[in-house]
């Protein structure tokens, strides 16, 4: 599963994040929790879980204690992972925003021996602990820990259909596709969007480009997504409806975005042409896109020759610094674009 990249280590096993869910579903805790790295979602999932399920509505009056590292020093949060439960088996101490609190060496003595049945959650977002650290590394070594890492936008499509199979859904690649280009790479932003979707579209349902149109509120034809496709096949018609499509609704299709999305795609056909072995496996691994989607690369690759694609990269430099009113006093957006989707493809 996609979610096998993102490795959480302890003393015994090298888990999952799907792993550790399941751990926690089944009402396995475990002492200490580290969670720490770029992506906050994955951290956010986990640190929420427990927050809602390992006590009682009860036991989180009186022994449920979440704190904010803008507000706490280790200390502080010390002192609350050494308490007795006042209600139940255990204490649970949440520490949140855990990257704003200095002097993590602190913790060394409490992790070395921590409260057996307390809970105690370190969540550290946006950056890893410095893994120079003796506390760092005796939590990784000793203790659950999660890294949580940025996904490429290549494996956005992919974690997806992952999310939603884990859901008892089906979303086909096209419209996972669609669907992470339209939103990003903001996977807390993807779920709320997924949720979206899951409200209205039966389990039995697959979901399809159609569905993300008719309740997300991206056109299906009209994207990105689609451009890109239409330049690798060369389809200048349908290249310049996107683009009248894009000028009648500029604020939903700024140009960075268009730029973005356009020497992406090239930026790796220039990676496809230099590649020592171009089998259709080879070239997957080293797009790190999924294979579905290699036909718009074998098909670029005929249509653009290396030293076209070079070109073709220097165009899209010069296209986002007149977008940006560089050099160009009068000339719309749209006109820029027609005259980029020419030099392209001819």
């Amino acid at each position: 599963m996609f979610l096998d990249t993102l490795k959480i280590k302890n003393v015994h096993l090298s888990h999952t994040f799907q792993s550790i869910l399941h751990d926690l579903h089944s009402n396995k805790f475990a002492p200490v929790y580290l969670f720490d790295g770029e992506e906050p979602f994955f951290i956010d999932e986990l640190t929420n879980y427990i927050e809602e399920h390992a006590l009682d509505e009860a036991g989180k009056a009186f022994d449920q204690v979440v704190m904010y590292g803008r507000d706490v020093d280790y200390m502080a949060v010390i002192d609350e992972a050494k308490r007795y439960p006042m209600m139940g088996e255990r204490r649970v101490i949440i520490v949140k925003e855990a990257q704003n609190i200095k002097n993590p060496d602190l913790l060394l003595s409490y992790i070395q021996n921590p409260m057996p049945n307390n809970i105690l959650v370190i969540a550290h977002k946006y950056k890893k602990m410095d893994g120079k650290k003796a506390v760092t590394k005796y939590l990784r070594k000793h203790h659950v820990y999660l890294e949580s890492k940025k996904l490429y936008d290549s494996q956005i499509p992919g974690w997806i259909q992952e999310h939603l199979k884990a859901q008892g859904y089906h979303i086909g690649h096209k419209a996972a596709a669609l669907l992470a280009e339209f939103v990003g790479s903001d996977l807390s932003r993807l779920n709320n969007e997924i949720g979206k979707l899951m409200l209205v579209i039966p389990k039995s349902q697959n979901i399809t480009p159609q569905d993300i149109e008719k309740n997300i509120g991206i056109s299906k034809d009209y994207n990105n997504f689609e451009l890109v496709s239409a330049l690798a096949h060369k389809d200048v018609l349908k290249a310049n409806k996107i683009a009248k499509f894009f000028s009648q609704d500029p604020k939903n299709h700024p140009p960075v975005l268009t730029t973005a999305a356009v020497y992406y795609y090239f930026s790796r056909l220039l990676l496809a042409h230099t590649a020592k072995d171009k089998s259709s496996q080879s070239l997957a691994r080293l797009l790190r896109v999924n294979p579905y989607f290699l036909g718009d690369y074998t098909t670029g690759m005929r249509h653009y020759p290396l030293r076209k694609v070079i070109r073709i990269i220097s165009y899209l430099r010069e296209y986002d610094m007149r977008s940006k009113g560089v050099d160009n006093v009068s000339t719309s957006n749209y006109d820029l674009l027609r005259e980029l989707i020419f030099k392209i493809t001819h």
